[in-house]
């Protein structure tokens, strides 16, 4: 059976629609919903079942944990045993936003959703829509990125009609997503507040709130999506455009062997398919994901990829570039 399509607005979402969704997550069923941040497949959080089916729906490893989207404090203290001050402290400044907190879990989130670990991830999405379906659903939500592991994140609905029709039961299309950019992991359960992910929100804003706040690095029990198996890889192969004399003689030579070549960035080749972005994290981490689908439907073979600097929240977005170009962790580069 094909995926339902709901149509609604970015802003004031029709109370019939998020109706509509909301039956089919307390029915135990898979609905994709838009975030600020990436589109989400949403089930019910504290439902095995339905757990173990967004495993299935992605093709994605069951060790790999969820995270819980709540809308209300009071769903926060049901799925974590200890909430630290430094999450109260963090969610005056970033909640709602793009910003996941792992905590010691409550034994009500069902080992399908933490891969078996005593934490939970969870944030609360800065999304009418979003929200609007938790409160209906009257459950958190564990809504991973819309898309079959490994592939590109999707920031349009079009993107999970793509990846997941006849996979899951509906799909809400409120339009593309504000930041196109997953959240920022930060693990609350270790004596400093540890980024695992790296997202919406960077580590120096984390740091005007709490200074000690650190970033980790090849942390070996992965408590975060995004950390353990490759990730937002498209079809064809990504390569850095670290030099771009260097890249163009090897855009060259793929060019020569009857390939096709795609580019993202400034500084193209005449007979690359070349997207232009500027040197602007905010426009990567908006359109990135987008345009490595946009050259796949274009059947190029190789995207080279102009970097931006890692300051702010160009640091996240280097990180998926470089995941997406096959390396598991930035910090090996």
């Amino acid at each position: 059976m094909n995926t339902l399509l709901f149509e609604t607005d970015e802003v004031n979402p029709s109370p019939e629609i998020v109706r509509k969704a909301a039956d089919l997550i307390k029915a135990g069923e898979l609905v994709a919903f838009p975030t600020e941040t990436v589109y989400g497949l949403g089930g019910d959080g504290l439902n095995a079942a339905s757990a173990e089916r967004i495993f299935l729906a992605k093709g994605r490893p069951s060790d790999n944990p969820l995270i819980l989207h709540i809308a209300s404090w009071e769903q926060l203290e049901q799925i974590a045993k200890h909430v630290p001050a430094a999450a109260y402290t963090f969610s005056k400044v970033f909640w709602p936003g793009p910003l996941t907190f792992v905590l010691e879990r409550n034994p009500i989130v069902p080992d399908a959703v933490t891969g078996g670990r005593n934490t939970v991830a969870v944030r609360m999405p800065d999304h009418a829509v979003a929200l609007a379906l938790i409160r209906e659903a009257k459950t958190p939500l564990a809504a991973p990125s819309a898309n079959l592991s490994g592939k590109p994140s999707p920031t349009t609905a079009q993107h999970v009609f793509e990846d997941l029709n006849t996979r899951i039961a509906a799909i809400v299309d409120a339009g593309p997503t504000r930041i196109g950019l997953e959240s920022t992991v930060v693990d609350l359960t270790t004596p400093v507040p540890t980024v695992l992910r790296q997202g919406g929100v960077s580590l120096e804003e984390l740091r005007t709130i709490a200074p000690e706040t650190v970033l980790g690095h090849g942390l070996q029990d992965a408590k975060s999506p995004g950390m353990k198996y490759r990730h937002y890889s498209p079809r064809a192969t990504v390569s850095i455009a670290f030099e771009i004399v260097a890249a163009h003689k090897e855009a060259s030579a793929v060019l020569a062997s009857g390939k096709r070549v795609g580019w993202i960035g400034q500084n193209a080749p005449e007979e690359a398919v070349h997207l232009l972005f500027p040197q602007d994290a905010a426009f990567y981490a908006r359109f990135y994901f987008a345009a490595l689908r946009d050259l796949d439907e274009q059947g190029v073979d190789v995207i080279f990829v102009e970097p931006i600097p890692e300051s702010g929240l160009g640091a996240a977005v280097m990180d998926r570039v470089l995941r997406s170009a096959g390396y598991k962790d930035a910090s090996s580069v």
